[in-house]
């Protein structure tokens, strides 16, 4: 293995892939492995290149071998000028295509899991909503086989909010997401009664109305908690033998959504992890799936990489309009778009936004920006996509979902216990040390890009093929350990009143 890897000519630091003592690799002090080492002098001032890109500027003089790392290297806000349209990398399709045994729904759409969610409008109805799923245990599920659980969906918000503001339009297309993401195959709602988010405005706008497979109800109207667990659990009694109807069948890849996202990042995340799940999404968009990018945040720096592969100007011009948002937002709110990398990214190596976001951005791989959705919003078009969400990894996957994202994979160099519901994750580790360390969660180690000569299209293969695998009910180290139930987390924008 090699001590060190430059990721371009034209990078004047490289990345240690194990701890450097001084004199190790030119090195005249030690480097943590992921961190990063001069390769020649960098005057104060000047521009650090990794990725061929600009990540930072030298807050000091810094001699070669020396850690480049938040004590000498300074972020400066991004003022790039966009190219649309320019770097546009068709997709070639297969032949014979790929396929997983599904559940077909009656949308056209395809599930990989097949749960009854129980909803809350407003976070007065939570434990309500907690009490209804957690009567159906294993046991009670045993003549149910094909239901895969019955899983409350609950959060804290839903009232004290603006009723036409942007947070407000959020919930709503979270609910209705969950509602229609192809994994659920039945849904119940509960209320208050008296909060922002009334149901019956919900199924109004949304054009809902109840049948036997998605119910709504309000505590007041039923008459307190008690009787609205015991009506729950009677609804959903009704739903589960024909929720239960539902068979897997062969389905073509194409019907995969999968989410992207990175959690726990270190500094290897863009040598190894990233580039393989991008080589695994190529091979998905070249079946006619989707892939979603998010975590708008952590592709700041990176933006004009994106704007390059954007199917057209309005496509590409929507992604700077949410970069432009942001800017403002976080301005509003006195704070930075360099408040991210968090301590553990930087730990493992990551110093900027800038840094974090080139190695981000290479988890959509390389075919061309299809579509760029607000939070939450259905992705109605094929390919690679990207939606508006924080960088906050549990509110990010809610907004996935929502959008219709049936598979999530989540990449981490520092290690992540994430799990999802409706939609299952498959965690994919940065490094080797780690992915031994945390075995119980992780469920592919592309560290062998380092340690043992894979290569990253290897790691990818493997990527793609375990997303088949699971598709078709092969249960993620996630899964087996039950995480998923308290992941739901809708994004939270506006006053809280």
């Amino acid at each position: 293995m090699k001590s060190t890897v430059r990721l371009s000519e034209q990078d004047n630091v490289a990345v240690a892939v194990k701890p450097l003592e001084q004199g190790d690799s030119g090195a005249i002090e030690a480097i943590p492995q992921g961190h990063k080492i001069a390769l020649r002098n960098i005057e104060q001032g000047e521009p650090v290149y990794k990725y061929a890109q600009v990540i930072g500027y030298a807050a000091e003089s810094i001699p070669a071998g020396a850690h480049v790392h938040t004590h000498n290297l300074e972020f400066r806000n991004v003022s790039a000028v966009y190219d649309f349209s320019t770097n546009l990398r068709e997709v070639t399709p297969v032949d014979r295509p790929d396929t997983f045994m599904g559940y077909r729904r009656p949308t056209g759409k395809v599930g990989t899991r097949n749960y009854i969610a129980v909803l809350t409008s407003v976070n007065c109805s939570a434990t309500a909503a907690r009490m209804i799923a957690q009567h159906f245990t294993e046991e009670r599920l045993a003549n149910y086989p094909n239901v895969d659980g019955v899983v409350a969906f609950v959060h804290g918000t839903g009232c004290a909010m603006g009723g036409d503001g942007t947070g407000f339009a959020i919930l709503q297309r979270v609910l209705w997401g969950y509602v229609h993401n192809p994994n659920v195959g039945a849904a119940l709602i509960a209320g208050l009664g008296c909060e922002t988010m009334q149901l019956d405005k919900l199924l109004e706008f949304y054009g809902l109305s109840h049948n036997p497979l998605f119910q709504t109800m309000n505590i007041q109207d039923v008459g307190g908690l008690r009787k609205t667990v015991e009506r729950g659990i009677a609804q959903i009694e009704e739903m589960l033998p024909l929720v239960n109807q539902a068979q897997r069948e062969e389905c073509p890849a194409s019907e995969l959504m999968v989410a992207l996202q990175c959690g726990g990042s270190d500094a290897l995340s863009g040598i190894t992890a990233n580039p393989a799940l991008g080589y695994a999404s190529d091979l998905l968009v070249a079946q006619g799936g989707a892939v979603v990018l998010a975590e708008t945040p952590e592709v700041y720096g990176a933006e004009h990489l994106l704007t390059a592969r954007a199917r057209n100007t309005e496509v590409g011009g929507k992604l700077v309009g949410l970069i432009r948002w942001w800017e403002d937002y976080t301005s509003r709110n006195h704070g930075s778009m360099d408040n991210n990398p968090s301590p553990g990214n930087k730990k493992g190596g990551l110093t900027t936004i800038l840094e974090k976001s080139l190695g981000a951005v290479a988890k959509g791989g390389t075919t061309p920006l299809n579509g760029v959705y607000k939070y939450g919003e259905p992705v109605r078009t094929p390919g690679f996509n990207f939606m508006d969400s924080p960088g906050y990894d549990p509110a990010s996957v809610t907004g996935q979902i929502a959008s219709g994202c049936n598979l999530v994979t989540f990449t981490t160099g520092r290690g992540s216990a994430f799990g999802s519901k409706p939609s299952p994750t498959v965690k994919v580790a940065t490094n080797t040390p780690m992915y031994e360390h945390m075995i119980e969660d992780m469920d592919v180690n592309a560290g062998r890009v380092l340690t043992e000569g894979a290569s990253v299209e290897d790691v990818g293969r493997e990527i793609y093929a375990l997303w088949l695998k699971v598709a078709s009910g092969e249960a993620t180290k996630s899964e087996a350990q039950g995480l998923g139930d308290y992941e739901f987390v809708p994004w939270q924008v506006g006053a809280v009143m």
